[in-house]
């Protein structure tokens, strides 16, 4: 059947909630002491005892995770808790090796917050029900007929965002995911990087007759989307076709379902268990927490001005168009850019137009190698043909980087971003 569009879409309202998960990006785990950079690792190097959930091993918190989801708290307008404590999340599933989630159910750290989204046609609040800490699971890769574990990714620090179900249309999905990208990107707290995992979306669909008050009974979850466009146009076909199951009598019901990119469609993975089923209970092995009202204050100076605040301001004080802003930022051009075409340029900046610095901009782009894996792999072989450069490096001549930079930039005929090239150098050096 199709899932196309049919006038008995007008009888129906979506609801729909978001569920997002952002990987911290602290220097060790969650509850140990083992590096969290484990993107592109040796599988299971990063591991030890408390992370694999060995007998006897005791696990102990990350303070800089728990400041950083009380930031990510703060910027989303969330009341912070006086008290707080984790929990085991109880299931089995070949990536979890404790056969238990340490997480937050009954006592989250951030909670009732809200943030402004843009829709169709106006600015509307979508309120956030709690943004808690918990561990992430271990990886599964499935190849030729078996399936490998990585626990490198087991117990890095992990905070999910759970919205009420306020959200009206996929333009609003959409509009909030990117603003938690980019919120994520200006506190500092972790890449955002989709394709890396480091941001997961899911959401929570179902749909109602119009005018009705309740809610519906049932909900399906769309797990594990990396992408905006994949989470849009998931949600867009899970809504025709719940809408045409409800047509033809079909009783919808809890359930987990995925997205087929290839087949454009979503698909049954299981049936979804609720709370009760996962017997949460207070981890023992962890104390309760009481955060102190000063250290909630620190953490508040801290927080930069916001992205959506700051475009406010520029729009009002600095006579920005809105249409101007988003074209830049919709290519990702920095002021940066804009700021070094006008000094090399001269040019008259009451003359010229926005859209005009912005296509000049990317024309000079064009070409400009922004592929990590393509840029890494050509960082590896400046220092295999600069070995001295290397060594100079690690004894603590942070000028031969200079060499290293250079090398790379020549294998890419100029193409590289020195910026970009430098920080991945560096990386790989440490």
């Amino acid at each position: 059947m199709a899932y196309g569009e049919t006038q008995a879409m007008t009888k129906y309202e979506p609801v729909i909630g978001l569920e997002v998960h952002v990987e911290l990006n602290t220097k060790s785990k969650m509850f140990c002491r083992c590096s969290a950079d484990y993107f592109g690792k040796e599988p299971n190097t990063h591991t030890c005892p408390v992370c694999l959930g060995l007998p006897g091993a005791l696990p102990y918190t990350n303070q800089q995770a728990i400041d950083d989801c009380i930031k990510i708290g703060l910027a989303l307008n969330c009341k912070i808790s006086e008290k707080s404590l984790f929990e085991r999340k109880n299931y089995f599933y070949p990536d979890l090796p404790k056969g238990y989630q340490i997480s937050q159910y009954r006592w989250p750290l951030t909670v009732n917050g809200w943030i402004e989204v843009e829709g169709r046609e106006e600015i509307r609040r979508i309120r956030i029900n709690r943004a808690h800490q918990e561990e992430d699971t271990g990886k599964l890769t499935h190849h030729g007929g078996s399936t490998l574990i990585d626990f490198n990714r087991s117990g890095v620090p992990l905070v999910e965002i759970v919205t009420e179900p306020d959200f009206e249309s996929v333009e609003e999905i959409r509009d909030y995911s990117k603003k938690l990208q980019q919120l994520f990107r200006y506190l500092g707290v972790s890449n955002a990087d989709m394709e890396r995992g480091d941001m997961r979306l899911e959401a929570n669909v179902s749909v109602k007759r119009e005018g009705e008050s309740e809610l519906p009974k049932y909900r399906v979850e769309l797990k594990n989307i990396n992408s905006f466009r994949f989470m849009v146009a998931a949600v867009d076909y899970e809504i025709k076709r719940q809408i045409e199951a409800l047509e033809i009598g079909e009783r919808l019901s809890q359930e987990t379902r995925g997205w087929d990119e290839d087949k454009k469609c979503t698909y049954l993975q299981r049936s979804k268990e609720e709370a009760h089923d996962y017997r949460y209970f207070p981890e023992p092995d962890l104390p309760p927490f009481f955060l102190d009202p000063k250290k909630i204050k620190e953490i508040k100076n801290s927080l930069p001005e916001l992205p959506w605040n700051r475009a406010k301001r520029y729009q009002t004080k600095l006579g920005i168009k809105k249409n101007d802003a988003q074209h830049g930022r919709k290519h990702k051009i920095i002021p940066q850019e804009i700021a070094n075409y006008l000094i090399n340029k001269k040019s008259d900046i009451n003359t010229l137009l926005p859209t005009q610095i912005i296509e000049e901009i990317l024309d000079k782009r064009v070409g400009v190698i922004e592929n990590e894996e393509e840029l890494e792999k050509m960082a590896k072989e400046a220092m295999t043909e600069n070995p001295t450069a290397v060594d100079d490096f690690v004894k603590g001549k942070q000028q031969a980087i200079q060499v290293l930079i250079g090398a790379v930039m020549r294998r890419t005929q100029g193409k590289a971003d020195a910026k970009r090239a430098r920080e991945i150098l560096e990386k790989l050096l440490k």
